[in-house]
Parts: structure tokens; sequence; C-alpha cells
């Protein structure tokens, strides 16, 4: 199906989406689309890379353009995590909306107040924004929500785990009682549902590769690793003998990750760093190095793990296996995007088998083994394992004590004395 044909969308974003070279629409927009023109409350979870930006920007630019008869106003908010993010919806936003004179902008920290404020008076048709920022600009009054038509929340679960909820909350106090919310996210723990619960209005719900379906454009690999030298060895020989346009190499800390690529740059890798030590002006350079391919190696914290939006990322590599299952689903979602094939290598060095055994059992998928013959491991992984996977005590548990026989002794002992 052509999404726009089948669709009515106004002919300038058809033709928009025909310039940009859209084909055909995911199963998301498919599902999403005709509910947000139907002025549909929703909740939507869909995967990373499943072309979910485009399901809500389309039908609110087509709603937005059918309104231009009425005074100039903004129309949608879509509310963000973080400022990559914002960036990346206004640049996507700003492409289906260039045969229109529609403007959208973002409104994130990091820039400058009075610029923002300026541009705000200009009545943007859409803002994008980060929380904290945006609820000062409403405090300021320098925006009013009053005409808002619709608000979108993206992902959703990022946004209550950097601990949003209350800003959201405030923010939803601006605008008006009539108007459609539409919630994205990649995950739908209990703590989104209640919170869907609580700001959505007899919500239409579209469940889109749910997190836990296996990526089957991803090849999943684990490494057997001895400790954090063997890992770095490890990390050098995969960069230098697996074919790959762009890599991301995860750490679990910053200091890490900054080590790393001082290590990977001194061996003569197009390396960079991205993690939240990292200024808002160096952070967007090194993400347009990497969209360039100045940079084909990015070492990254969980930071990177979401919003990143850059093609062909074909490998990524878990230097440190995620502590969670759910931030391990959003950093291989870097890859096999849209189709595309890639594979993801997680090192698993002894204390990180029972984590790599809980992930696999939360995604219901069986990792495949990779050996590398050059830089084999001692660790061979555990001598027994548990029905669920885990390792299993090698310890010998002690016989217990036949009941009655300690505490009698202990009496007379006790008597003696």
């Amino acid at each position: 199906m052509n999404m726009l044909t089948e669709l009515s969308l106004h002919p300038l974003l058809n033709e928009a989406t025909q310039t940009l070279g859209f084909e055909s629409a995911t199963e998301v927009q498919k599902r999403a689309v005709p509910l947000v023109l139907d002025n549909k409350d929703l909740l939507v979870s869909a995967a990373t890379g499943s072309g979910k930006t485009v399901a809500f920007l389309l039908p609110i630019l087509h709603r937005i353009l059918a309104k231009q008869a009425e005074p100039k106003a903004t129309r949608a908010l879509v509310l963000v995590p973080v400022r990559e993010l914002a960036d990346q919806i206004v640049k996507a936003g700003t492409a289906l909306a260039q045969l229109t004179s529609l403007k959208l902008l973002s409104v994130t920290g990091g820039k400058d107040f009075k610029v923002q404020e300026r541009a705000l008076k200009r009545l943007p048709d859409i803002v994008v924004a980060t929380p904290g920022r945006l609820i000062e600009h409403l405090e300021n009054e320098s925006l009013s929500l009053s005409e808002l038509d619709v608000l979108v929340l993206d992902e959703a679960d990022r946004m209550l785990d950097m601990g949003f909820q209350d800003n959201v909350l405030n923010v939803m106090k601006y605008c008006p009682a009539e108007h459609q919310t539409l919630l994205f996210s990649a995950t739908l723990p209990s703590v989104i549902r209640r919170f869907a619960e609580e700001i959505l209005n007899e919500p239409e719900s579209v469940l889109v590769h749910h997190h836990r379906e296996q990526h089957g454009d991803i090849q999943q690999q684990i490494v057997l690793a001895d400790d954090i030298d063997h890992k770095e060895k490890l990390l050098r020989w995969l960069l230098d003998n697996e074919t790959y346009e762009k890599a991301i190499v995860f750490t679990n800390s910053k200091i890490l990750a900054a080590r790393l690529d001082g290590l990977m740059r001194y061996h003569k890798f197009r390396a960079a760093q991205l993690h939240g030590d990292i200024q808002q002006k160096g952070r967007q350079a090194t993400i347009e190095s990497f969209r360039t391919g100045k940079v084909n190696v990015l070492i990254a914290t969980d930071l990177a793990a979401r919003g990143l939006d850059v093609g062909g990322i074909d490998l990524v590599i878990n230097f440190d296996m995620p502590r969670k299952g759910d931030a391990y689903v959003h950093r291989i979602g870097r890859t096999g995007r849209a189709g595309a094939e890639g594979k993801s290598i997680s090192f698993i060095a002894q204390t990180e088998w029972n984590l790599m055994s809980s992930i696999e059992r939360y995604l219901k998928v069986r990792f495949e083994r990779k050996v590398i013959k050059a830089l084999p491991a001692t660790y061979k992984g555990p001598k027994k394992l548990k029905a669920s996977g885990k390792a299993a005590s090698s310890k010998k548990k002690k016989k217990p004590a036949a009941k009655g026989k300690l505490k009698v002794k202990k009496v007379k002992k006790t008597k003696k004395s």
C-alpha cells in the first residue's frame, strides 16, 4: 500500500513525501495515521526505527494545513526527553513541510533563551521541546498553548525514566481541555500504562514490533571475555576485521567511554565519544561527524541509545552488557533499521553471564556464541547451568546438622561453664 494515495493527505504533503523517496508506509504509519486524522487519543508502542516520527508528523501537518484560514497559532506540541531528538524531529518535519509555509521550532535547554523567546513570538505551527525549557517559556508567557490541537509525548518511557513525569503533567495544565494526546513509547512497562490511563481519553492502542520480539534483521552474538584488557583486544580485533560502515561501542560508564575513545584513536580508528559530560555543542558536532562518516566508530553510554537517528549503522558492540533488557533493546535498535541488516556483539565476562542470561530470558532469544580464534578467552562459561540459563553455584553445600543435636551440645557446654 502507498500510504499517501490511500490516506488522502494534503497534496503538498503527498508531493513532499514522493520527493523524499517514501515509497510505502511502515506498519506503525499504516495503523497510526488514520487514527490521528480521526482525532483519537493514541497509545503507541513501536520499536525505534519503525517510522513513528513520520506517523505523527504527517497527520498533524495535514490537520494544520486544513486550518490555514484560521488565525495563526501554535497548533501542535511534541515533548521529547533529549535535545538531539527534538532537533531530529524538527529536521524531519521541515522536510515534510518543505512545500508549505508551515514552521517547526526546537525549544530545548543549552540554547539562548532570548533567541527562543523571539522565535516563539512568530508563532511556529509546531513546537518540539524538552519539558524543562518549555516550562520556563510557559511561565515566562513567551508561548501560549491556548489554541493547541495535538500534544505528542515521544519516547515517553525515557521521559519517565529521566524523572520528567511532573513536568509533563505541569505542561498539560497549560493545554486546552479539548485536545488530542498521542503517547509514543518503545516499551510499555506498567508505569507507562498507568501514566497513559491518567492522561489519555479513551485511547486506541497501536502495538507494533513489541520490544520483546526478536529483531529479525539483527544478528545477535556474544563473545566470552576474561577481563577489561582482553575486551580491549577483542574490540580492536572486531573493528579491524568486521565489515561495517558505522559502528557504535556501548559502555556503562563515561570514564570507560573516554578511555576507549583515546585507545581507539591511538590505534588510528576514526573514533569519537558521546556521553553526558560532553557539552551540547560538542555532542551535536560528534553526531554530525558520525552522520557524515568523518567518524565511523562512536563510543557511547546509553545517552546515545535513544533518539540517535543516524543511517548506515550496521555494527553495535556492547563492551559492557547493559543492566536491563530494555536498555539492550535500545542499544541494538541503532542497527537493523528500516529493513537493513545489522549485527550486535556483546562481550561477556564471568561477572556478566547471569545478566546476559536474564536478558535472553526477558527477550525470549538465544544469543549466538562467537569465538575469535586469534583471541580465545580462558573463561569458557559456567561449568553448570540452572534451568534458567544462569550459572549454578559451584560451592558445595554443607550438610545440614541433624535437628536438635547442635542445640543440645550448646546447652550442655553452657551448664558445665
